[in-house]
């Protein structure tokens, strides 16, 4: 993963969820030198953006990510073989957009799905 896609996967999201300029947002993410570096920095000080990092060695601060991650290997890609990059691209966009936030329901989020989640957390600021 480069500086670069991630600084491009963040403005997507940023752009695509189109936060109320008063929203607090946080990103959070380990250690590694393409959440750390300053294109990173700068484009949350633009977007308004509280950086969050993980501590060294502690697997409980990315616990929802990778079970997020598991879920998705499980669920889509080992269940899968992709011919080419823009195959595996749409089937993995397809899992999330489509099944992931939209339908499946989340233990942890009192069995809601994700949007479901954010809309109820929205409505409530």
């Amino acid at each position: 993963m480069t500086n670069d896609l991630v600084v491009k996967a963040s403005k997507n999201a940023y752009y695509n969820q189109a936060p109320d300029k008063n929203e607090q947002l946080i990103f959070h993410s380990d250690l590694g030198s393409q959440y750390t570096s300053n294109d990173l920095k700068e484009l949350c000080k633009d977007f308004n953006i509280t950086q969050s990092f993980s501590k060294k060695v502690c697997p409980y601060d990315n616990a929802y990510i990778e079970s997020f991650h598991s879920s998705l290997k499980k669920e889509e890609i080992y269940r899968n073989t992709y011919r080419t990059f823009e195959e595996a691209n749409l089937a993995i966009f397809k899992y999330i957009e489509g099944w992931y936030n939209r339908k499946r329901l989340h233990s942890a989020l009192n069995y809601m799905t994700p949007n479901q989640c954010e809309l109820l957390a929205r409505s409530a600021a």
